[in-house]
């Protein structure tokens, strides 16, 4: 009987070994490694696919307990084709690595990280045991490289720009999209060189047993063309002027070169189109279509034509406006809101804008999940019904402020930027101010804001993600202006600097910013710095140090200053803000060709300690090309008495603007300035520098720089006490980024302090361009005197010069 137990106990034995042995082997042996099927080189693939490997060897199944997993023993690399990556760099991108425990997530992560370098086309990992654990192996095929760039067919474009404009690098994995964009890059290139019959075909060259390609770009360049008229056909609600207006092709013009009119490109003409159409959309044209676009060659002048076949169809109104969803909000203080109503023209874009007002009506009071939505429906002949449908939410408030991404600007930069904090009602429109706050800081490629649910109802946090940019500048580059002449300058300048971080300085939000500008009448050096948030509030704290050697101001003198300044400058209101400043100069007049008392009398050294207070109120619609809103500058200062010095005196400077946006985009402005200078404290004399001028780019432009001017027995100015001029210039527009002005510029400066008699009266009119440039604005003016004393020629005056006039 023993023997029999024996012997059955060890059948059994047996037998449960035989079982987990062919088990094992089944799930340790998929068979040989498959050879993946043959990929068209170059290809990519969205979505890799799931990685093939078999459960961890010495797993049982079933309800057995769970075995240890074994550990990677090896990892062998397998090539399908040629081995273009090497194994390093393929183990570099891999989490399984030898003497670590096999795991099937991490083989999965391991597929999905090869395909994220875009390196290969095909990836396989899977396992194959071994007496102490397993061998991984992963087979991998690989993206051919690009070996060389071949060009033909160029001859008005050097392969050495088209290189440029293709930006492929040789021994770099190669995707048909990439060749695909690079061959649209030097269609465009060629279409914005005047040639818009370009064709640009690609063919690549694989060799498989390297794992290399050659890829061959043949160019037809076509004939040059340029865009000579643009004609439109059916167009009878709009006018041919309202639909060049919006579009980026022009007619070529003398400055083409300049402002690209001209330049006939396939995708802009396609933009174009779209444009056309979605004007005729706002102004109720729903069913408008552009039906055909013809270009026409000329080809004696190397010019096209262009028409655009319009079908307009019917202007569509508004039928009825009805609402459902109202609860917090009754419907006549809804309807208030729109301007989209029964009767007006159907536009989609008035139509978003209504919606966009909806919504930040809700969200001034906290109900930041509101959604507005509008269903529009046929309500007859040329009628369309508008139903809103409102979900209002419910009312909420800001629990925390959350800020990610800021890598090198200070969490506190940011939030005091923020115009909400934790416990306001959670107003989207002041997180809408918020974010145009901090992408006006300049210091961030992208600013984002959105709201998340807390576990308390009705209340969310306010998340704020930025990503940094660079805010450093380096600059260098040369100038004329008809007053300081030919001009270089260097720049170095941060936007963003921290004085106290030493490593990068950067991250504080101050600004900093060194300048050196040298030219044939002027030697400038100046170096400034602003924190403006002194002591955490809302006040600025700036510094500045200066050297300038000026040798523009007369033509029987020059004028040397070197000095500093601080201030403080504090907003009052939005628009108003208030600046305390004090400076310490000393200037030289030197140089002196003179041989009058009144100048010769200024040479040598003067050292001034002044105080100046001014305020500003700015509610202009923009910095650089105003259309609309006013700035007004007030400013009083003193010099000398107990601040010391050698110069005493004091005075004032008032000057303001009003910018009004008229029809078809024209602007008029209107500016004037009073200024006015005395002695005090038994001074007998205000100094050359400190005296009052007109004429120059800036002010009467059709005389010489501060050639109005009471006059020395010579001739030359000498400056006067009290001043008034006054400024109307109306600009319209040509083509996009020019602008063309007339103007009329009036005023006088009398010798006398507190002394705005007219009877000294100068006065100029003339017309200028104004190109809105890469570089920066350019101004040119021709100004012609039609009133001026017998010191001032009476001929026209060309004016350069460089920024926007205030």
């Amino acid at each position: 009987m023993n023997f029999w137990f024996s012997l059955s106990r060890l059948w059994i034995v047996v037998a449960a070994s035989s079982a987990f042995l062919a088990l094992s082997v089944r799930a340790q042996q998929p068979g040989p490694p498959p050879t993946l099927p043959s990929v068209p080189q170059p290809q990519s693939q969205s979505q890799p696919p799931a990685p093939v490997a078999p459960p961890p060897p010495g797993s049982r199944g079933g309800t057995q307990p769970a075995q240890a997993a074994p550990i990677v023993r090896q990892i062998e690399i397998q090539y399908a084709g040629p081995a273009t990556l090497s194994r390093q760099r393929i183990l570099s991108n891999m989490r399984t690595t030898v003497g670590q425990p096999y795991s099937e997530a991490t083989v999965e992560e391991d597929v999905r990280s090869l395909y994220g370098t875009g390196l290969v086309t095909n990836v396989r990992i899977y396992g194959e045991p071994l007496p102490d654990g397993v061998k991984v192996i992963v087979v991998v095929q690989t993206r051919v490289t690009l070996s060389y760039v071949n060009i033909l067919g160029n001859q008005l474009v050097s392969r050495k720009r088209i290189r440029r404009e293709l930006n492929l690098k040789i021994n770099s994995p190669l995707e048909e999209q990439q060749l695909e964009q690079a061959r649209q890059k030097v269609v465009e290139l060629y279409q914005k060189r005047g040639f818009p019959d370009v064709d640009v075909q690609y063919k690549t060259d694989v060799n498989e047993d390297r794992g290399t390609a050659t890829v061959t770009f043949s160019i037809s360049e076509g004939a040059k063309g340029t865009v000579h008229r643009v004609f439109f056909v059916g167009n009878r609600a709009l006018k041919a002027k309202q639909l060049r207006k919006v579009m980026t092709t022009k007619p070529n013009n003398p400055i083409g070169f300049i402002t690209g009119a001209g330049r006939f490109s396939s995708r802009q003409l396609d933009d174009d189109i779209q444009k056309i159409k979605e004007l005729y959309q706002d102004n109720g044209y729903e069913d408008a279509q552009i039906t055909d676009v013809r270009v026409d060659r000329l080809t004696r002048k190397k010019q096209v034509d262009i028409t655009f076949y319009i079908t307009e169809g019917i202007q569509y109104r508004v039928g009825t406006v009805t609402v459902e969803g109202l609860r917090v909000v009754s419907e006549p203080n809804f309807r208030k809101v729109l301007k989209v109503t029964e009767g007006k023209v159907f536009s989609p874009q008035k139509l978003q804008k209504d919606i966009k007002a909806v919504e930040d009506a809700y969200g001034v009071a906290g109900y930041a999940d509101a959604k507005v939505n509008v269903e529009t429906t046929p309500g007859g002949p040329g009628l369309v019904n508008l139903h809103y449908k409102i979900d209002e939410g419910i009312q909420s408030y800001v629990e925390r402020i959350n800020i990610s991404g800021n890598t090198r600007t200070r969490d506190k930069v940011i939030r005091r930027e923020l115009v909400l904090a934790p416990g306001d009602v959670f107003d989207t429109v002041r997180v809408e101010i918020s974010k145009k706050r901090l992408e006006g800081l300049q210091y961030f490629e992208r600013v984002d804001t959105y709201a998340s649910d807390t576990n308390v109802p009705g209340r969310k946090d306010l998340n704020v993600v930025v990503t940094e940019k660079k805010t450093g500048n380096l600059n260098f580059g040369a100038g004329f202006s008809s007053t300081e002449g030919l001009l270089g300058f260097g720049e170095i300048s941060q936007g963003n600097f921290d004085i106290t971080n030493w490593r990068t300085f950067t991250g504080a939000g101050q600004k900093f910013r060194l300048r050196a500008q040298i030219g044939t009448e002027e030697k400038d050096v100046e170096l400034s710095f602003t924190e403006p948030y002194f002591l955490d509030q809302r006040l600025a704290l700036g510094f500045d140090a200066f050297y300038r050697d000026l040798q523009y101001t007369s033509d029987v003198y020059n004028q040397k200053e070197y000095g500093f300044d601080v201030f403080l400058r504090k907003p009052i209101t939005t628009f108003l803000a208030a600046k305390l400043q004090y400076q310490l100069e000393n200037v030289e007049i030197y140089g002196v060709t003179s041989t009058d008392p009144a100048i010769t009398s200024q040479a040598g050294y003067n050292l001034e300690s002044r105080v100046t207070l001014s305020l500003t109120y700015d509610k202009r619609d923009s910095a650089f090309l105003t259309r609309k809103g006013t700035r007004i500058d007030a400013a009083v200062y003193i010099s000398g008495g107990p601040l010391g010095g050698d110069v005493n005196i004091y005075g004032f400077d008032l000057n303001a603007a009003q910018y009004f946006h008229l029809p078809f985009d024209t602007i008029l402005t209107l500016n004037a300035e009073v200024a006015g200078v005395d002695m005090y404290n038994g001074s007998t004399n205000v100094p050359l520098y400190d005296r009052l001028y007109l004429g120059g780019a800036d002010t009467l432009r059709g005389f010489k720089f501060r050639y109005v001017s009471p006059k020395d027995a010579e001739g030359d100015p000498i400056g006067g006490l009290s001043m008034a001029r006054f400024t109307a210039e109306y600009t319209i527009p040509v083509i996009e980024r020019v602008r063309v002005a007339v103007f009329y510029d009036t005023g006088f400066v009398n010798a006398g302090a507190w002394n705005f008699g007219t009877g000294n009266v100068n006065s100029d009119v003339g017309f200028g361009v104004r190109l809105n440039l890469p570089i920066g604005p350019l101004r040119i003016d021709y100004g012609i005197p039609i009133q001026s004393d017998r010191f001032n020629s009476s001929s026209g005056r060309f004016q350069f010069s460089v920024g926007y006039q205030f």
